[in-house]
């Protein structure tokens, strides 16, 4: 399925430009507007366009979880008949899904590939021995750096599937053939890509555009991304998918990218930084020091209060597909390393000795919106900083600078009702890049700073506790009981929580890593289905129905419907009991109660990462990296899910030594790293 078929334009030559950039190219360029036009609105609830589109997306939904449901539960008692019964009754009692899909780079979009098509009913097998329906069931997908790779790309190719990607892996130049990095010395050094690269951003910059390297890292990297298109969508925008048919009839859940907002002359991230999100119509903030979005499609025009100083004159195609993918997987600011201008590729003099001789600078780390699309914004709730919306520049980076690698704040938000959220972690928390349920313990953290007002996250334990009891080597279920909730602002999702893990193949692969050949695509690819699976459910058969427990859950509580008792059983398996590596909760049980004893050690906690947590700190995550090895005792499985799909029995990818040359060349030259490390 190409992507010519989204917009149903003629065919794309790749000796013809053809753009939905009104200047058919990277360099953003003026279109009229209405001339009383405001691009921003306050925070207050969900937009029209996205509230509009909820209404098709929840008719879909309700129809693929009903099927979903039926099958996972089709030997639970009668009880869950019932149950069911109730649930589609109403359609505002059907269960709303999220899925968020975290940073790491390479090892991210590919593991996370696997866990989508395992969620896929397109791919092969996952009806069978997988959760197949579960992604056509969800509303919204979301993603952070890595992650946001893999759903950016299905998004904007016309809602690919993982499975079609597999089909065509073997195909060069077809999307996510990245057996050559264009990052390696070779290619920096002859590739004609990197001519085309420069060229593009120096005309944004001709335009009278910053420009930093985030937009070379973004033209990049969606070369891999949107092959299909001239010069890897150099005009292709974030805004265009709102315009396609499988987006506006809500064939796909509605998809959310975050970024990090880092203030004026600081680098630090921490806590309270404030979070932005990206969709198809809009981006920007629900935290309390932003609290307004702006329409995604006019970034680049210059305002005041959401009005143009021009009026009638607004900007378009600043939003180009890839830089939005940059964006959110920039960590330049994290590597301030020395280099001179005679290191960098030829290619890129065009650009200019000021851009090459300030690649240092403080702001040409990071992606700049500018001008700013908040500038002198009302909507800053009082008591906080005023200082993003009076910058004439907007500065974003890597979505996990605050140690939230999995995009969980948009899906949090009350108004958007979710009621189960299926968080896939691929961060390298441990020594030996395994997850370690950092991300959960920072997310849980921020509801209690200043930036969490109105945000709400069940309890989750501490990394000791996620490593000593192996909660990091499986799925784990936090927030099982909506009565253990209510001293929180509202009663949040319940997470599924779904680590990347080793079964079929070393899925633990650098961040740095930045080739992959086939083979090993396909086997991090398949261990991601294994890894969301349980094996093809060959370590728990009735995995599948505790998935289908854990989706009706808050709305079985909310309704007082009675809980078939298949699920308290797999709440027992699943749900985090309150535990703690040093002690054991009080009145522990399925339905998990945490004990004021856990209480008591996260508020400790909490009161040193507020204080760790200011402007002025010099950390950048709420909890240490633990240096305990992950262990693992699994050996290779058994089922595959399909023929394109095998089981593949190995050692992990190599860090060849063309990535490691890589390496070193980039630390020096640019400090590009793709993810969270």
């Amino acid at each position: 399925m190409q992507l010519q078929d989204l917009l149903l334009i003629a065919a794309i030559s790749s000796n013809a430009v053809q753009a939905w950039s009104p200047s058919n190219g990277y360099a953003p360029a003026n279109v009229t507007c209405a001339d009383d036009v405001n691009l921003l609105r306050e925070a207050s609830d969900l937009s029209k366009d996205e509230q509009d589109w909820l209404k098709k997306r929840n008719t879909i939904t309700a129809e693929s979880l009903k099927t979903f449901l039926d099958r996972s539960t089709k030997n639970f008692s009668d009880s869950s008949s019932s149950l069911l019964n109730k649930l589609f009754q109403d359609g505002d009692n059907v269960p709303k899904i999220g899925i968020a899909a975290s940073g790491g780079g390479y090892r991210a979009m590919l593991a996370g590939a696997g866990m989508l098509a395992a969620m896929d009913n397109r791919t092969s097998g996952a009806n069978d021995h997988g959760l197949g329906g579960l992604l056509q069931s969800s509303t919204y997908l979301a993603g952070l750096s890595g992650g946001n790779w893999l759903t950016t790309t299905l998004a904007w190719n016309n809602w690919t599937s993982v499975q079609d990607i597999i089909d065509n892996i073997t195909v060069e130049n077809s999307i996510w053939d990245i057996d050559n990095s264009l990052f390696s010395i070779s290619e920096m050094a002859n590739s004609s890509i990197w001519t085309d690269i420069a060229n593009d951003v120096k005309a944004k910059q001709d335009a009278g555009f910053n420009v930093t390297l985030a937009d070379l890292w973004g033209r990049a990297l969606a070369y891999n991304f949107f092959p299909d298109l001239y010069h890897g969508g150099a005009g292709y925008t974030w805004s265009t998918l709102r315009d396609s048919e499988v987006f506006k009839n809500a064939e796909m859940p509605f998809p959310i990218t975050v970024a990090d907002g880092r203030y004026p002359g600081t680098t630090v991230i921490s806590l309270n930084a404030t979070v932005f999100e990206f969709n198809p119509f809009e981006m920007g903030s629900w935290d309390p020091t932003l609290n307004s979005f702006t329409d995604v499609k006019y970034l680049g025009t210059n305002v005041s209060n959401g009005k143009p100083i021009d009026a009638g004159q607004c900007v378009a195609g600043f939003d180009n597909a890839g830089f939005v993918l940059g964006t959110s997987a920039t960590l330049f600011n994290l590597m301030p390393l020395p280099f001179t201008s005679s290191m960098l590729p030829k290619s890129l003099s065009v650009l200019g000795d000021n851009f090459t001789a300030s690649l240092a600078d403080t702001y040409n780390d990071i992606a700049i919106y500018s001008p700013n699309p908040f500038r002198d914004a009302d909507s800053v709730k009082s008591n906080f900083s005023k200082a993003i919306v009076d910058s004439d520049d907007l500065f974003l980076v890597d979505g996990g600078e605050d140690g939230e690698v999995i995009p969980l704040v948009p899906l949090l938000q009350e108004k958007r009702g979710l009621d189960v959220v299926f968080a896939l972690d691929f961060n390298s928390d441990t020594t030996t890049s395994w997850p370690d349920g950092s991300s959960l313990v920072a997310t849980y953290q921020r509801q209690f700073e200043d930036q969490g007002e109105g945000m709400s996250f069940p309890y989750v334990p501490d990394t000791e506790t996620f490593i000593k009891y192996g909660l990091n080597t499986k799925p784990t279920f936090f927030g099982c009981d909506a009565k253990n909730l209510t001293d929180l602002e509202y009663i949040p999702p319940l997470i599924v929580y779904i680590p990347n893990s080793r079964y079929s193949f070393n899925s633990n692969t650098s961040t740095l890593q930045l080739s992959y050949n086939s083979s090993q695509r396909l086997g991090m690819i398949q261990n991601g289905f294994e890894s969301a699976t349980r094996g093809n459910f060959t370590d728990d058969p009735e995995f599948l129905g505790c998935i289908g427990c854990a989706i009706m859950r808050r709305k079985q509580q909310s309704l007082n419907e009675t809980l078939p008792s298949e699920c308290e059983q797999c709440f027992t398996n699943y749900c985090w009991n309150g535990t703690l590596a040093g002690s054991v909760a009080k009145n522990s049980s399925t339905t998990t109660n945490v004990s004021s004893s856990f209480r008591s050690s996260q508020t400790s906690t909490l009161d040193s990462s507020r204080s760790a947590a200011s402007e002025s700190s010099t950390a950048t995550r709420s909890e240490s990296r633990e240096t305990s090895s992950r262990t693992s005792s699994r050996t290779s499985e058994t089922s595959s899910s399909s023929s394109s799909m095998n089981t593949r029995n190995g050692a992990a990818a190599a860090f060849n030594l063309e990535d490691s040359s890589l390496l070193r060349y980039i630390l020096t030259v640019f400090g590009i790293i793709a993810g969270i490390l």
